[in-house]
Formats: C-alpha cells, sequence, structure tokens
C-alpha cells in the first residue's frame, strides 16, 4: 500500500488523531490537489471546488488532532480522493 494512502486511512479512521505526523498531513493534502502557501508557521492549503481553506501549524512534528478531524470532515464532506 502507497504510504498516502496509508496516511489517508489513519485519518479517515480518526483513531490516530493525536499521532499524525504533520508532514504526513501535508503530503496527503498535497496528494487530494490541494495547492499551499506559508505564512510564518501558517500553512495554508485550498483547492477549487472546496469551500473551506484549510489552515494549519505543526505541534513539534505532529499534526493537532482538532486540523486532523477539520480535513477529515473536509475529506469527506466533498468525498475527496486519491
Amino acid at each position: 500500500m502507497p504510504p498516502v494512502i496509508k496516511i489517508l486511512f489513519d485519518v479517515l479512521s480518526g483513531v490516530k488523531d493525536n499521532n499524525i505526523a504533520f508532514s504526513d498531513l501535508q503530503k496527503l493534502l498535497t496528494a487530494l490537489g490541494f495547492q499551499h502557501r506559508t505564512r510564518g508557521s501558517h500553512f495554508i492549503y485550498w483547492k477549487a471546488g472546496v469551500e473551506e481553506i484549510i489552515n494549519i501549524q505543526p505541534d513539534g512534528n505532529k499534526a493537532k488532532s482538532y486540523q486532523v478531524k477539520q480535513i477529515r470532515n473536509v475529506i469527506l464532506k466533498y468525498k475527496l480522493s486519491i
């Protein structure tokens, strides 16, 4: 299984929200077709056809659990896939 597919399963499962690497979350968003820009420690992601703008910041080397949940909700709402 390609690593980005495993990351997608981990995000969608909702079990590992506190244990997702920030870099993995970035890889997932890129694989889903999001564009991004950086402003300080904020990484801002957007995609045509997706109303929400995703703003994430690292917590050490991990993603913040509420941001993982936000991304999961966007993936499910728009039925995004790799």
